[in-house]
């Protein structure tokens, strides 16, 4: 299998690029309700939304021209998005408090507007002036393990402080612990779903607080609820809208590397954090690095890389006359992790197991209230480093899954919690039982050593309650104590 090969060192400027497909915009500007129409009729998808503005000037003659495209293509009593639907979709979004933005206005974020297959409307919930600050995206595993939540808090922290937007896609494991941390600075969590439907639903409670300093954002209509498809277009939204993509966490078969092949083509830098070799949580990181990913120990490796880079919105960002740091001390001193290991992806489980796709976008398909196509470029990437497959095994408890809607999903609380993600598989009104404690800390452990105090943290339970799981798991030689209060799967 072909070598992934990822861009170094200042590659992005988005005034070098060039494309098939240009995105001229008519003047004076359309309304909202034609453009609507046009991207929700079926086998319109952003690629063919782009061409026909480029063919037919405007989105209302590309509409009138449809029927008789479709009719040219052999397709009898083809249909545009009717207005009422569009109607509908606007009157859904003002009732939640969202705005549309539509590729070409002044509040659509900059670096998203270069790539091929950029949306042409995106539903907004929050402060649009997130979308206007450089931002970087921190990706991982839904089922994370203690060090790679520790190492998300500890990144994204740093990278707010350092005046960067965070921007993740709002999942289970690492999304989350990046959003957490960096919530109260301004980040961005590019969603599946409806800009109404939260997904997870845990997080709803942690939806609301980042539209405080940050945004929601999607593609999808109001009312959509997410589906396998839905995730790699998400994907590309979140690195479209970054200046770089850090894996912090990732099994071989994981959606997070879609994110950052993703990144690799839309010309954004690609960064990993190291696991343990003998991990396969954390294989897809590792098969990242070897195939030309920057390696991150913390958050000054991250802003090393993008502070030479010309992009919208990093005026005054670069380093100082002197090359000092712009870092602020604490987040400067964060430890370099010894493992991130990922149980699973980001995503729901089960979609990666599929061959890629070779459907492309104006391929016939259902008009289902609106939704669109995923860009073909997105739909086929599937492919993952070279040197991830199967024989690669997550250790007991892992987990390793990959996307795609999860078959058993947990019952959920519909607030978010401070603690790890992996917290929230237990409802926090009840005391987990033995079996679910002792699964839920298998996930969190790796080869590599964790400290006792961050299980502890992460699984949200009193020292008292976690002593007899251990001493169980270490008796039947599961885990193994190592000196300094460190545990490690054995």
């Amino acid at each position: 299998m072909k070598s992934l090969r990822m861009r170094q060192g200042p590659a992005v400027n988005p005034g070098t690029f060039s494309f098939d497909t240009p995105h001229p915009h008519p003047t004076p500007r359309e309304d909202d309700l034609t453009v609507l129409r046009l991207i929700r009729s079926r086998r319109v998808g952003p690629a063919t939304f782009h061409r026909l503005i480029a063919e037919h000037g405007s989105a209302a003659a590309a509409l009138d021209a449809l029927p008789g495209i479709a009719a040219a293509a052999g397709t009898k009593g083809y249909e545009p998005c009717p207005p009422g639907v569009a109607r509908a979709e606007l009157a859904a979004g003002a009732r939640v408090g969202a705005r549309l933005i539509r590729i070409g206005d002044a509040d659509y974020p900059p670096l998203l507007a270069t790539i091929s297959d950029a949306p042409p409307v995106l539903w907004l919930r929050g402060r649009v002036e997130a979308l206007h600050r450089p931002a970087v995206a921190v990706v991982g595993a839904r089922n994370a393990s203690s060090l790679g939540l520790r190492m998300a808090r500890h990144l994204a922290a740093g990278l707010a402080e350092a005046g960067l937007v965070v921007a993740a896609g709002l999942a289970r494991g690492i999304d989350t612990a990046a959003h957490q941390s960096s919530c109260a600075r301004g980040t961005i969590a590019v969603m599946a779903g409806g800009i109404d439907v939260i997904y997870p639903a845990e997080n709803r409670a942690l939806a609301d607080r980042i539209c405080d300093s940050g945004c929601l954002l999607t593609e999808q209509p109001p009312g959509v609820e997410p589906v396998a498809r839905h995730f790699p277009a998400r994907n590309r939204i979140v690195s479209g809208i970054s200046a770089a993509v850090v894996v912090i966490e990732a099994a071989c078969r994981s959606g997070s590397l879609i994110t950052a092949r993703l990144a690799g083509e839309q010309g954004r830098e690609v960064m990993a954090v190291p696991g343990h070799p003998l991990d396969a949580r954390a294989s897809g990181c590792n098969a990242l690095i070897r195939d030309g990913a920057t390696l991150v120990r913390n958050a000054e490796d991250v802003l090393a890389l993008i502070r030479p880079l010309s992009l919208p919105g990093l005026d005054g960002f670069a380093a100082d006359s002197g090359g000092e740091s712009t870092l602020p001390a604490r987040a400067s001193r964060t430890a370099t992790p010894r493992s991130a290991t990922a149980a699973a992806d980001e995503e729901p489980a089960a979609a990666g197991d599929r061959q890629p796709s070779t459907r492309r976008v104006d391929d016939p398909k259902p008009h289902r209230g609106g939704q669109n196509d995923a860009p073909a470029a997105v739909q086929n990437a599937q492919a993952v480093p070279s040197g991830c497959g199967p024989e690669a095994s997550a250790p007991a408890g892992s987990g390793q899954g990959s996307s795609g809607p999860d078959p058993h999903p947990p019952a959920r609380s519909a607030a978010a919690s401070p603690v790890s993600s992996l917290a929230a598989d237990a409802s926090p009104d009840s005391t987990p039982t033995a079996t679910e404690l002792r699964r839920r800390l298998l996930h969190l452990l790796g080869p590599s050593p964790t400290d006792e105090d961050s299980l502890i943290r992460d699984l949200g339970i009193a020292p008292a309650r976690l002593a007899p799981t251990l001493l169980d798991l270490e008796l039947d030689g599961t885990i193994t104590r190592l000196p300094g209060g460190r545990i490690a799967l054995a």
